[in-house]
């Protein structure tokens, strides 16, 4: 099969899809691996590395032109759109619940798209893990630095000092991304809550550090007296495929403290903050009524070397599957491939993205 790795064009976006060691398996397998031009380089790749794994280094037309799968991190941006030939595969990050122009060109090119974030394997996501897991760690770091004065914020110290408290920090969510999250707020010493819908994910993160983060229960009443205290807000809710319910009001921002600070790691699958709209890492954030929104949409992207490394650790064994037994028959035959389909032969399959869009999905034909 011939395997596209085109350069991930989204601002400040540095990952690649596809390690140099990642190319070297593939071809050994024999299959051809076209890498554009500079595209590893912001992950500390250079082409050199990618012809010494005897992949060919290609332009980008020619790329998008030749490639049977096209193998990216990001989601194609509209720049991009014309690239993508009919009937082509695409192997990547979709998030395409709020990105409706983007599954208009992919029903209409009939383009084959499967979605790491939507593979499952035993009631996992083991293509959105790694970068969760990144993003989860990140975003209390994140908030800590924009707490600080000088930025907008509160002017409260993390970890507090003796005899002053540290920053309570309230997570929403309590997969992945919300207890990678707990993880490094109570390793910074804040005052942690972690808020899940489902008590089984609470009753690992009770486990996991042993009673010190809070759990409660994801209702309306809970989150917002929770929000009055709050420092940091960490938004970690997912919907597989799905637009991510708002779990905090444009209202609610009223009860939080001036100067607070919200990450919200869910902006990918629009946000559970109901002021949350997208943006870059060179322009991360913004003010809502005295509320700091830090919603970069790329998060990990910032860490572009652990991030490819362990994107690729994740995603190998899957192009590999599909390079080795055809995307047709991988995706009836299986069942972690056929999880990820979003969109096949111009119809929406996967059932999350459809029920987003308020439409039946598409069984393969």
């Amino acid at each position: 099969m011939i395997i596209g790795v085109p350069k991930e064009i989204k601002k400040e976006e540095y990952r690649v899809g596809i390690t140099p060691a990642g190319a070297g398996e593939l071809r050994r397998a024999g299959h051809t691996v076209l890498i554009e031009q500079g595209a590893g380089e912001g992950s500390g790749f250079p082409d050199t590395a990618y012809l010494d794994a005897d992949a060919n280094i290609v332009g980008r037309n020619a790329l998008f032109e030749k490639a049977e799968l096209i193998v990216k991190v990001k989601e194609p941006l509209p720049s991009e759109f014309g690239l993508l030939q009919k009937g082509q595969a695409l192997f990547t990050y979709l998030h395409l619940a709020p990105n409706r122009d983007l599954i208009n060109l992919l029903l209409e090119r009939h383009i084959t798209a499967i979605g790491y974030e939507t593979v499952e394997r035993n009631n996992t996501l083991p293509l959105l893990a790694p970068m969760s897991e990144i993003a989860g760690r990140m975003a209390p770091i994140v908030g800590a630095f924009y707490l600080q004065r000088i930025h907008g914020g509160s002017g409260i110290l993390a970890p507090g000092v003796p005899g002053v408290r540290p920053v309570k920090a309230v997570i929403l969510g309590a997969g992945v991304v919300g207890s990678n999250a707990a993880r490094i707020c109570i390793g910074l010493g804040m005052d942690t809550v972690a808020i899940n819908k489902g008590i089984g994910n609470l009753q690992k993160i009770d486990e996991l550090f042993q009673g010190r983060v809070r759990t409660l229960p994801s209702t309306s009443s809970c989150i917002r007296e929770e929000l009055g205290d709050a420092d940091l807000i960490i938004g970690a809710a997912l919907v597989p495929g799905g637009k991510t319910p708002v779990l905090v009001t444009r209202t609610m921002l009223g009860d939080m403290k001036k100067g607070s600070v919200i990450v919200d790691v869910s902006v990918d699958q629009g946000g559970c903050i109901e002021t949350t709209h997208p943006t870059t890492h060179d322009a991360p954030i913004y003010q809502v009524d005295g509320i700091i929104h830090y919603t970069v949409a790329n998060m990990p992207g910032a860490y572009p070397k652990t991030s490819t490394l362990a994107l690729t650790n994740a995603t190998l064994s899957y192009v590999s599957l599909l390079a080795d037994g055809g995307v047709e028959n991988m995706i009836r035959h299986e069942s972690g491939i056929r999880s990820g389909l979003n969109t096949y032969r111009g119809e929406i399959v996967h059932r999350g993205l459809a029920a987003s869009l308020g439409v039946e999905p598409s069984g393969l034909t």
